[in-house]
């Protein structure tokens, strides 16, 4: 297929961890927790990822792929929890501004990992995204107040372990089934999470009808999706181009804010989502 077919991939993946911060700031207001959230997230998609698999693949991989692509649930999970983490602390504009650094770290990973200097239209698409980074996510708004907390350091080490994850599922699994691939990364990041985060709404039935209904969004749009489409599509485009991409994330969460949640979108957010936008079609120009 078309490069530019994959790079429509990654970018849906991208799209679809910007659905879900709605859905997160919902179940918050409803009374949910980080353990709740993180918990049946990675639990429903774990299982839409495996039944997938199941009906779909009719090759098992040997027992390193298995144990390789599981290992990529780390970075995983640790992507969810550090930027909750950063989230208690800083607002969610620049909760995002730091959690976005993932797109330079993603070409300079790319850059070491196969010892090429950047190409001109990657740094030209790094500079975009970033500058629309920052306008979009109402950084100008806020930098008069630009205090060190834990929280940058922690939007930081999201940046760093989603960078991680984008760069082993680039390299580590080809021609396994994207399904099964996603079902044994998913596995990962569950047993990662549980170990971290003890699973105890589990035993409480009495949240379940709450905890249900946003589990199953939070699984499709936080699990079973991303991790999918980025297996399916980051093989072909590289974890440089593939951190660009997967940039879509913020302009889609501000839309869904807007429409979803009623939060308004100021002139200079508009000019950043541009900005965004065009950071992408440069660095994907020779591919459309």
């Amino acid at each position: 297929m078309h490069k530019g077919f994959y790079a429509f991939i990654v970018f849906s993946a991208g799209a679809c961890y910007g659905i879900l911060s709605t859905f997160v700031k919902t179940a918050y207001a409803a009374g949910l927790t980080l353990a709740d959230v993180s918990g049946m997230q990675c639990l429903f998609g774990m299982l839409f990822l495996w039944l997938s698999a199941i009906l779909t693949v009719r090759r098992i991989p040997s027992f390193f792929q298995i144990l390789s692509l599981a290992a990529i649930g780390i970075p995983m999970a640790l992507t969810t929890i550090f930027y909750y983490h950063s989230l208690e602390s800083l607002s969610a504009s620049l909760a995002v501004v730091f959690l976005f650094q993932s797109i330079w770290m993603g070409t300079a990973a790319e850059s070491l990992i196969f010892k090429k200097l950047p190409e001109k239209k990657q740094l030209l698409s790094i500079i975009l995204c970033l500058t629309g980074t920052l306008l979009s996510a109402g950084f100008l708004d806020e930098g008069a107040d630009f205090s060190f907390s834990s929280g940058m350091v922690w939007g930081l080490l999201s940046a760093l372990s989603y960078t991680a994850m984008m760069c082993a599922s680039s390299l580590l699994g080809k021609g396994i089934a994207p399904a099964l691939k996603g079902a044994l990364m998913s596995t990962g990041d569950t047993l990662l999470t549980f170990l971290l985060l003890p699973p105890v709404f589990l035993l409480d039935f009495s949240s379940w009808p709450l905890l249900l209904p946003y589990g199953f969004l939070l699984g499709i749009f936080g699990v079973a999706l991303p991790p999918f489409l980025l297996a399916w599509g980051m093989p072909h485009v590289g974890p440089g181009l593939g951190s660009v991409l997967a940039a879509s994330e913020l302009p889609v969460a501000l839309v869904m804010a807007l429409l979803v949640l009623g939060e308004s979108i100021t002139p200079i957010q508009w000019a950043g989502i541009f900005l965004i936008g065009a950071g992408i079609v440069a660095g994907n120009i020779k591919n459309s």
